[in-house]
């Protein structure tokens, strides 16, 4: 069974890797204060994004994001709504096959450093395991607009974060059109 699904896994991956380029990491609000609504949310973090077929390098640091408002996002298909449910489904599976890729690097980072294998600090992290820039990195599936990557250095997983702030802004925006 595992090597069934190291196997999808990794066939998931290649495809994504090889049909999509990398996406340049996302302008935070501290970069940008001319766009800034009161919520402290840019316009361009409340716009939607592509995400089919596109990846990302761009892991926030958990206690961070979670300073900016974020929450750490549920891996529960939750939706009742018949239409939402397989987006929710396509949005959960992503942020988890994302993140058993990245715990089968550090495992793999763990055996070629045996003699010490230490807990991964934020920089060390992005550094050694998602490698941004570089051919071997990894690339990850883009997640929707509203939730972000971060790493969880107590419990050394990735995560999905929401942001629900950006969806009220999406929301204040939409209605303002």
């Amino acid at each position: 069974m595992k090597i069934l699904c190291r196997s999808l896994l990794t066939l998931l991956l290649a495809s994504v890797a090889a049909c999509s380029r990398p996406v340049p990491a996302a302008k935070t609000a501290e970069g940008e204060t001319a766009n800034s609504s009161s919520t402290g949310v840019t316009a361009e973090e409340a716009t939607p994004r592509e995400t089919l077929n596109k990846t990302t390098h761009n892991v926030l640091d958990l206690k961070q994001a979670l300073a900016k408002g974020g929450v750490v996002a549920s891996t529960k298909i939750e939706s009742t709504n018949p239409l939402m449910q397989s987006a929710d489904a396509y949005r959960t599976s992503v942020a988890k096959i994302a993140a058993m890729a990245v715990e089968q690097a550090i495992q793999l980072r763990n055996a070629q450093s045996i003699k010490d294998p230490k807990p991964l600090a934020y920089a060390e992290f992005v550094r050694e395991i998602i490698k941004p820039d570089q051919p071997d990195g990894i690339k990850l599936p883009m997640l929707p607009y509203y939730q972000e990557y971060a790493w969880d250095e107590q419990a050394q997983k990735l995560v999905a974060v929401d942001f629900p702030a950006r969806k009220a802004e999406h929301e204040k925006q939409r209605n303002a059109n």
